[in-house]
């Protein structure tokens, strides 16, 4: 497959290719100069709602009690209210 760069210095995905990587309007590519003569390397980044998703829930098994901090708190200091 061969593109052109526009004189925006713009490039069109092939269709096959944006279809094959799931590239879509809004989706980052990062670019980068390889050690080769005349060959990039294009990484297609995950969007930031994908990354999010995929971190959602991590953190759960890695608390010690049930509840939240802020509750944690509230019956610790209400522990020292009715120490002498």
């Amino acid at each position: 497959m061969i593109t052109t760069v526009t004189g925006k210095n713009q490039v069109t995905v092939p269709a096959a290719v944006a279809a094959a990587e799931a590239i879509e309007p809004g989706t980052r590519l990062q670019w980068s100069v390889t050690e080769q003569e005349h060959v990039l390397e294009v990484r297609v980044l995950p969007s930031v709602a994908a990354v999010a998703a995929g971190l959602r829930g991590r953190g759960l098994r890695h608390r010690r009690r049930p509840g939240s901090v802020v509750d944690a708190l509230v019956r610790e200091r209400e522990q020292e209210d009715t120490m002498p």
